[in-house]
């Protein structure tokens, strides 16, 4: 019953019914990304993506975010880009939490590298 509910209120917890029905009606599947996320198309040119797990726009791979964005390059018509040896792999937005890059995280805060002007 929960999981119900779940789909049909609450719209940050995957795809809502309508979402759902949209893309059975009029969605073409274009493709699917490494993370899961499935990506659709209608036939007036309108595109969205089914998130995996939870909604989170930055959970689009750069493969992925030219197309949704319509943003024509090569990676338009070959969604399976090469990727170099030096390339890390995409990361979604860690904001808040506990992987989260703090740059004072090992330093003394109270350390200054200036000395003020006033005494």
């Amino acid at each position: 019953m929960l999981t119900l509910f779940k789909k049909i209120f609450i719209w940050w917890n995957q795809e809502t019914i309508g979402t759902k029905i949209k893309t059975i009606l009029f969605g073409k599947f274009v493709g699917k990304d490494n993370l899961g996320n499935k990506y659709y198309e209608s036939k007036n040119g309108k595109r969205w993506v089914i998130y995996k797990d939870e909604i989170d726009a930055s959970k689009i791979p750069v493969e992925w975010f030219s197309w949704i964005h319509f943003t024509p390059n090569k990676i338009e018509k070959k969604h399976d880009l090469e990727k170099y040896d030096w390339q890390k792999p995409h990361q979604h937005n860690l904001t808040g939490t506990e992987k989260a890059y703090y740059p004072n995280k090992n330093k003394n805060v109270s350390e200054k590298k200036y000395k003020t002007w006033k005494n």
